[in-house]
């Protein structure tokens, strides 16, 4: 291990911790993406990481191994700077230094199977691109894009999904392989424990990489989450570069409601962005569902009637028919 006052961690950097005191994150997330229960003495490896969840933590990567605290349960260390009110204090930890092996310290950037590629005339080859955005964190695009994933599956497709920005856990991967999909890749893979505070050129390069990667010989669909909502800075700049509109044929919006939902699409619509449908968790009220489908111009799905084929087939993007 590198340990001592001089030493300053860097986002990416693994971490041997011991956990000093439970607070909000009472688990942590195992290799096989189990929530094991922690206490208080445990000795956990995690990596450093910001973090950007309006809903939970702001947090960014101390400047010293002194103390502090665990921000995310899939195994992100980190300094809170702001919570949400709702929010117990965040789970405190006794750094005791960096993982160390012959080349260094390792990070998960040594560790990724996969590499950020600029793509400065766009993908040359691809298959349909669906993303899913939302009005914020929480409300439903994974469950949706899992959602879609199963539909199209259930036409008979191939289909793969992704993950191209957010907080690393494994959940969200596991929810998109439980749907059916052939392959799941998120921006872990490509050795980001996170992606807020990243250089952005790095997060624009990241969303055409995961797609190639994700564009197996016999992937007809890659259908790719794009984190939090569309004000998050990553999220907003992504928007407005000419990258995202090279990469994505059309875009499911979720939201968690009417008026988020109308914002929502009129945002994306400025970007010159094809919106499919709206979904999220809006639909789990019927009233909050005719409020949306009265005033937006595009159809108002229910999260799970995308699981039916004919429903998820109608959203895949026209100008690439016939698929086979």
């Amino acid at each position: 291990m590198l340990a001592g006052a001089g030493v300053v961690p860097a986002a990416g950097d693994i971490v041997l911790a011991r956990v000093l005191e439970i607070g909000q994150h009472q688990r942590l997330e195992s290799p096989a993406s189990r929530r094991q229960m922690l206490f208080p003495g445990d000795e956990i490896l995690v990596a450093y990481g910001h973090r950007y969840a309006p809903d939970q933590f702001l947090a960014e990567v101390p400047e010293t191994l002194g103390p502090c605290h665990l921000i995310a349960a899939g195994g992100l260390a980190g300094q809170v700077v702001a919570q949400h009110a709702s929010m117990d204090e965040p789970t405190a930890i006794e750094v005791l230094g960096l993982l160390t092996d012959s080349d260094g310290t390792v990070t998960l950037g040594r560790l990724a199977p996969h590499r950020v590629r600029s793509w400065p005339g766009g993908l040359p080859t691809r298959p349909p691109v669906i993303a899913v955005l939302g009005t914020s964190m929480n409300s439903g695009k994974s469950t949706t894009l899992g959602c879609l994933v199963n539909g199209l599956v259930n036409a008979g497709l191939t289909v793969s999904a992704g993950k191209a920005t957010g907080t690393g856990a494994g959940n969200d991967s596991r929810l998109f392989a439980d749907a059916g999909a052939s392959r799941v890749l998120d921006f872990t893979d490509f050795g980001f424990p996170t992606t807020f505070n990243c250089e952005y050129e790095l997060v624009r390069d990241l969303l055409p990489s995961l797609v190639d990667a994700l564009s197996s010989a016999d992937t007809d669909v890659v259908v790719v989450e794009i984190a939090d909502g569309l004000y998050q800075g990553e999220t907003r700049r992504l928007l407005a570069d000419p990258v995202f509109r090279e990469t994505v044929d059309q875009v499911v919006f979720s939201a968690a409601d009417a008026l988020g939902a109308t914002a929502g699409l009129q945002l994306l619509h400025n970007a010159g962005l094809t919106v499919g449908a709206v979904s999220g968790r809006l639909t789990a009220s019927p009233l909050a569902s005719g409020e949306a489908a009265a005033v937006l111009p595009v159809q108002v799905i229910d999260t799970y009637d995308l699981c039916g084929a004919n429903v998820a087939m109608g959203l895949l993007p026209r100008r690439h028919w016939p698929l086979q």
